[in-house]
């Protein structure tokens, strides 16, 4: 099992992103949380708000899961972060049966 972390510019972006993950059933659940972020870009340091969605699925969908995001996200450079996790039989039995 993998967590799949990106950042989007609000929770209407997210929830876009995330509702078409479910529907091609990359996906099986996702959590959203505001934050706050400051980074470097084009040379100058930037801050705002951001939505973090935190996306539960299987190992062998993260190529697949990846290039949907990067095709359908407003950013362009999309944070996508990839994170191997181990989780309880159930909650893995779960997250097996509902995606792909």
């Amino acid at each position: 099992m993998i967590l799949i972390y990106s950042t989007h510019k609000n929770k209407e972006e997210a929830e876009k992103i995330v509702k078409h993950l479910l529907e091609k059933k990359l996906i099986a659940c996702a959590n959203f949380f505001p934050i706050e972020s400051s980074y470097l870009w084009k040379g100058e340091i930037e801050s705002g708000k951001e939505y973090v969605s935190l996306l539960k699925t299987q190992e062998k969908l993260w190529g697949e899961v990846k290039r949907e995001i990067e095709q359908i996200h407003p950013y362009e450079t999309p944070c996508i972060l990839k994170m191997n996790v181990e989780a309880n039989y159930s909650f893995d039995k779960w997250i097996q049966e509902e995606t792909q």
